[in-house]
């Protein structure tokens, strides 16, 4: 097949146009193309007189070669890749595989694709969730979100589907992807019940009351191809052995532990040599453990800020023009960054066409929030983060967990200043731009439940981080005119936007799947993975990280059944 890039049609065009497009493009007779499938398909709004489809086509011609000769000096007509997903290695066929059998800790996006892989791998992973199967864990988390009732163990963070069950199902990443790992993670979305125009669409999405119905039935290939998954289930420590001479490794000093098991907090053991670490950003209590057992664990940067909401209309109007109510085009979003005077950063984070606010915090006397949408994003408001970049060495030095006191301290502050009932203070941007409290909500509603209580955010976040989000806030509005607005709120406190520690690990290049192991750094047997172990930003990345992981896992075990081990 060959790929055709760049091929661009008007937003209204009719469906039957694609196919005489791509046979001009091409320069060959239609019955020359034996079929096409639509790779990619994006929408350029840069002039709004004259909105476009942007496709990507893979096409399926008769004398191919011939094409691809005469066609040879055009950037935009290549071979199609090879995108089918192989695995790194499996179990054989009929023997028994080799015990203990793997274990994954979490249920969120990497551990379900790490459990998934091993499982179609034929090892058959035991799989822990400290939380409950997500339909328990959707009323648990609607009990938050309308009582203020929070289950520490059952929430926005924790239990099946991770966070990014929450959120709006974003599908899209920036990480490279040269393998067409992402291609493998889509493909399983779909066959779950997931649209099949996430195949082709640009920024594709979800949206959480699909994402339900997709994990169970992914739980459930997981079990039909012979894993296990117990929920309510935390891994209260994990067993090491103490190796007497240090095993040679990427870290100076060499690896000095090894894996050797589990112990969950009712007491109970198992034993396993390959653990995989998928416990999203907020499962504090297992850093704090692991760092006291002498992983290697550092602090990573991430950002800190206010989530912000307008009318989906304004966002609509400024990006599309009079096209701004056409179905095809659906909800508008952005994505700004501003540098500000005094040195910070400041973006928006996890955009949220058509969506919510949500309480996202996993901790008692504690609030936090995040972004939700669904597959319409059909609700009146756009929301997003507007997020500051902060760093271990300028605003938490302390060691590898000062970035999660970091984070309580502001969120226990956004619990005070929301009147400790899990209410989020919030403030106009007209009033926060001006530096008076907020008294009465004007014509922009806020979204976040249980409640919004106005006040004064201006002690919300550190004295630099508020400057920076005052500074950025009318640069914003000179590229969505209306940002500023008087009457849209902004909410607090976003702190959760990515994982405050890394575990490190011995990487593998995306080139060369095999250049890293990747195990903990210090410790054999230990896979860190996605969010929570600092290698993963959302849904799809994490996803991707879990592969790689998965695959890392298989080779190591293929490895010892051969050595006997």
């Amino acid at each position: 097949m060959l790929r055709l890039t760049e091929l661009r049609l008007p937003l209204e065009h009719p469906e039957d146009a694609l196919r005489p497009a791509i046979v001009a493009r091409l320069g060959v007779s239609d019955p020359d193309l034996v079929r096409f499938d639509i790779y990619k398909r994006a929408v350029d709004a840069r002039k709004k007189s004259s909105i476009l489809f942007v496709y990507t086509i893979d096409a399926e011609l008769r004398h191919e070669d011939k094409v691809l000769r005469r066609l040879k000096n055009d950037p935009h007509v290549k071979p199609t890749p090879d995108m089918e997903y192989r695995f790194a290695a499996t179990a054989d066929a009929g023997a028994p595989v080799r015990a203990p059998r793997p274990i994954v800790v979490g249920l969120g996006p990497s551990g379900l694709f790490a459990g998934l892989i091993l499982a179609q791998a034929g090892f058959r992973p035991l799989i822990l969730e400290r939380g409950k199967v997500v339909r328990e864990r959707t009323k648990d988390t609607f009990r938050m979100w309308r009582q203020g009732v929070l289950d520490t163990e059952s929430n926005t963070q924790f239990g099946e589907g991770g966070a990014g069950t929450f959120s709006d199902g974003k599908l899209y990443s920036q990480v490279k992807d040269p393998r067409h790992l992402g291609r493998k993670v889509l493909r399983e979305f779909v066959e779950a019940g997931a649209p099949e125009e996430i195949l082709y669409a640009s920024r594709p999405h979800i949206g959480t009351f699909r994402l339900v119905g997709m994990v169970e039935r992914m739980r459930a290939k997981i079990l039909a191809l012979g894993g296990e998954i117990r929920f309510g289930t935390r891994v209260d420590d994990v067993e090491f052995e103490e190796l007497a001479t240090p095993v040679a490794g990427p870290a100076a000093g060499g690896r000095t532990m090894r894996v050797r098991g589990v112990v969950l907090a009712d007491g109970e053991r198992i034993a396993t040599d390959h653990l995989v670490l998928a416990v999203g950003h907020s499962a504090r209590d297992t850093f704090a453990m692991l760092h006291r057992r002498g992983v290697f664990i550092e602090a990573k940067p991430f950002s800190i800020g206010f989530r912000i909401e307008h009318p989906q209309s304004l966002i609509n109007q400024c990006r599309y023009g009079e096209k701004a109510d056409s179905p095809l085009l659906g909800a508008a979003d952005y994505r700004l960054v501003h540098h500000a005077k005094n040195g910070r950063s400041v973006y928006s984070f996890c955009m949220c066409p058509g969506g919510t606010v949500v309480a996202a915090t996993s901790e008692a006397g504690r609030v936090v929030t995040n972004g939700m949408s669904q597959y319409s994003r059909a609700e009146r408001n756009a929301n997003a983060g507007i997020v500051v970049g902060i760093t271990p060495e300028a605003d938490y030095p302390g060691g590898p967990l000062a970035g999660i006191e970091f984070q309580r301290f502001w969120e226990s502050r956004a619990y005070e200043l929301g009147g400790r009932t899990y209410e989020a203070p919030g403030q106009l941007v007209g009033d926060f731009l001006n530096g008076r409290p907020s008294t009465a909500f004007g014509s922009v509603l806020p979204s976040y439940t249980p409640g919004v209580h106005l006040t004064d955010l201006a002690t919300a976040l550190p004295e630099y981080a508020i400057t920076a989000i005052r500074e950025a806030i009318p640069a914003f509005a000179r590229e969505i005119k209306g940002y500023d607005l008087a009457d849209a709120v902004l909410t607090g406190v976003e702190t959760r936007t990515s994982s405050p520690i890394r575990i490190a690990r011995d990487d593998a290049k995306d080139s060369d799947p095999t250049s890293g192991d990747m195990q903990s750094l210090n410790t054999i047997g230990l896979y860190p993975t996605g969010e929570g172990a600092g290698y993963a930003g959302g849904i799809l990345s994490a996803s991707i990280d879990g592969i790689k992981v998965a695959e890392a896992v298989s080779r190591s075990m293929v490895a010892a059944a051969a050595r006997g081990a």
